[in-house]
This record gives structure tokens, C-alpha cells and sequence, in this order.
């Protein structure tokens, strides 16, 4: 049994106990988070596809860890001109596991 789930913006292909990295969720490490934007649904060799979401389909989302990615350096220049800037971005993100696939 496996889901598509839609969350930060993005689709993920889950099955219970996958671990996986998604944008920030509120919420604090060990709690869990209910995902409704399910977009498909596999179960049994049946795929029920939503439009644009499954019905009463729920996926539970345990929160391991929030943290923030390695640093990423954007370097930007133009040529012959004198300029040069500098800055990093580190991205917040989630680590979660999931629980169970309501379908």
C-alpha cells in the first residue's frame, strides 16, 4: 500500500515507515501531523487517483527532527565591474516518519 501526498509545495511517494526530508512543518519533534492533501492511493492492486484529492484518505506523519540543511553559497558577479555579493541560505526542513495510510 502506497500514497502520494502533497505537502511544502511538493509530492512525495509514501509507504508506512518511510522515513523522508519535507519543507518545515509546525509542529515539535515526536508529534504527529495529519496529511489530507492525499492525491492517490494505492490498496490491494486498486489505485484510486483523486480529483484533485482522495476523499477521506489521511496519511499520519511523525515529526524526528527539524532542522536546517548544509549551507549553500549564492555567488553572484558581473565582469569587469566591480561587483561581487556573497550570501548563504541554509533551508529549514523536517525529518518525518510515516505512521499509518488511512485509505
Amino acid at each position: 500500500m502506497y500514497a502520494i501526498i502533497e505537502t511544502g509545495g511538493k509530492q512525495y511517494r509514501v509507504q508506512e515507515g518511510d522515513t523522508l526530508y519535507v519543507e518545515k512543518l509546525d509542529a515539535a519533534e515526536g508529534d504527529i501531523v495529519t496529511v489530507d492533501r492525499v492525491l492517490a492511493v494505492q490498496k490491494d492492486g486498486d489505485l484510486v487517483v483523486g480529483q484533485p484529492v482522495v476523499a477521506g484518505a489521511k496519511v499520519h506523519l511523525k515529526v524526528l527532527k527539524n532542522g536546517r540543511r548544509k549551507k549553500l553559497i549564492v555567488f553572484k558577479y558581473k565582469p569587469k565591474k566591480n561587483y561581487r555579493r556573497k550570501q548563504g541560505h541554509r533551508q529549514p526542513y523536517s525529518q518525518v516518519q510515516v505512521e499509518n495510510i488511512e485509505a
